[in-house]
C-alpha cells in the first residue's frame, strides 16, 4: 500500500539570471490545462484557479473552505476532476453539494481526492492501493499504458510547489456517505 513519503523542503531562492517572478515563470516547464499554463513554482490552488476546466472543483474547494489545506507546504497529491466529470454526475448533485447545509459532505468528497505525499505518475503502479486523506485506500490500475485511480483516468499531470495534481475524468464519491 502506498503511503506518504517524507520529502525534503527547500526554503530559499534560486537565481535564474533574470529578475522578477515573470522571468522565473518563463523558464519553467509548464503544462497547459484548461487553456492556461500550470507552473511548478505555483501551489495547487494557484494553478487550479487558472484552469477553465476546473471551475467546479475550485468552487467546491471554496464552498468546503479547504483552500488553506491545498496551499500548505505539503506535499500533497490531488486528483482533480474536470468540469466535465462533475457534469457527468446525476442532475442536481453539484448544486446540492454546494449548499451551505452540505458543507461537511462536500468537504469529505473534496478530501477524498487528496493523498498525503507526492505520488508522481511514475510512482503509481498497477495493483497499488493509494492511501487518501479521508483514510480510504483507492486502487491504482494501469491498462495499455494509461493509469487509473479509483476508476478515474489520469488525463494530465501537473507539478506544483506543494505536490502534484493529476487531472482525472471522474469524481470520487467514496466518502460521500
Amino acid at each position: 500500500m502506498l503511503q506518504a513519503r517524507r520529502a525534503a523542503t527547500f526554503t530559499g531562492t534560486v537565481g535564474l539570471g533574470g529578475t522578477g517572478p515573470a522571468f522565473a515563470q518563463m523558464k519553467e516547464k509548464t503544462v497547459t490545462v484548461g487553456g492556461a499554463p500550470m507552473y511548478p513554482s505555483k501551489n495547487i490552488v494557484q494553478n487550479a484557479v487558472n484552469s477553465k476546466d476546473h471551475t467546479t472543483l475550485v468552487a467546491a474547494v471554496q464552498a468546503a473552505q479547504l483552500e488553506n489545506v491545498l496551499v500548505n507546504a505539503g506535499p500533497l497529491t490531488v486528483f482533480a476532476p474536470t468540469n466535465q466529470a462533475f457534469t457527468a454526475l446525476p442532475p442536481g448533485t453539484v448544486e446540492d453539494l454546494l449548499k451551505p447545509e452540505n458543507k461537511s459532505k462536500l468537504a469529505k468528497i473534496v478530501t477524498s481526492h487528496a493523498a498525503p505525499g507526492k505520488f508522481t505518475l511514475e510512482y503509481l503502479k498497477d495493483g497499488d492501493q493509494l492511501y487518501m486523506a479521508t483514510g480510504h485506500y483507492v486502487p491504482v490500475e494501469v491498462r495499455d499504458g494509461v493509469t487509473y485511480v479509483n476508476g478515474a483516468r489520469i488525463l494530465a499531470t501537473i507539478d506544483a510547489s506543494n505536490g502534484v495534481v493529476h487531472v482525472v475524468d471522474q469524481v470520487f464519491l467514496i466518502a460521500a456517505n
